[in-house]
């Protein structure tokens, strides 16, 4: 069965399919096809998740900085559904540990202070995703909690990981890896509670 099959939805509303995901809209009229544009999303995710880590600002104190990843792995979830946003992320977190410059600052490698932020936003685009199909990135306010919930999930990993990689407490950990970048995490989910609303509007006024 195709990945375009899969994501037909039995019913709509305002003009978009109900239990889709944006890239859902993409048009695949064969399974060859479908096939086609997922890979492409999946390539095109992981590379927008490795760009965006480029932007990274040291933060004085911490061995974590701040960067556009976090936001474009949950910008990709929330975009592309669970599965290929996993996909995404997974390739993104296994072409650096191969190598690939991309992780924050250009970086690579596994076994760094921050590794476990990585695969908390691996969770957290999929997670998201999920959320994204049940219409959480559909309103402001869903698509808050939906970013809200990738966000504490990136952390549930991070910061643990932090902790057990530099030997800090976890006290410490959550002061200079999460304490520092909430409010830039709440411009983050500001700047998705207007793209992706928005974006949805748009889909269904074409529709």
């Amino acid at each position: 069965m195709s990945t375009a099959a899969l994501n037909l939805p039995h019913a709509s509303h305002g003009g978009t399919p109900i239990g889709a995901v944006l890239a859902d809209l993409l048009p695949a009229a064969t399974a060859s096809r479908a096939r086609v544009r997922d890979a492409a999303l999946v390539l095109g995710g992981a590379a927008l998740t490795g760009i965006a880590a480029q932007i990274a600002v040291p933060v004085p104190g911490s061995p974590v900085p701040v960067t556009g990843q976090t936001f474009a792995a949950l910008l990709v979830g929330a975009s592309l559904g669970a599965g290929r946003g996993l996909l995404s992320l997974a390739l993104y977190a296994l072409a650096g540990i191969a190598g690939m410059p991309w992780f924050a600052g250009g970086a690579s490698g596994a076994g760094g202070a921050t590794f476990g932020y990585i695969v908390g936003m691996l969770l957290a685009a999929t997670a998201v995703g999920a959320l994204a199909r049940r219409g959480g990135d559909r309103g402001v306010l869903r698509t808050a909690a939906t970013m809200a919930a990738g966000m504490a999930l990136i952390y549930a990993v991070g910061v643990p990981y932090l902790a057990l990689s530099t030997g800090m407490s976890l006290g410490q950990a959550v002061a200079v890896g999460m304490v520092p970048f909430l409010i830039g995490d709440a411009l983050k989910a500001a700047l998705a509670m207007g793209v992706l609303p928005t974006a949805w509007k748009l889909a269904g006024r074409r529709g």
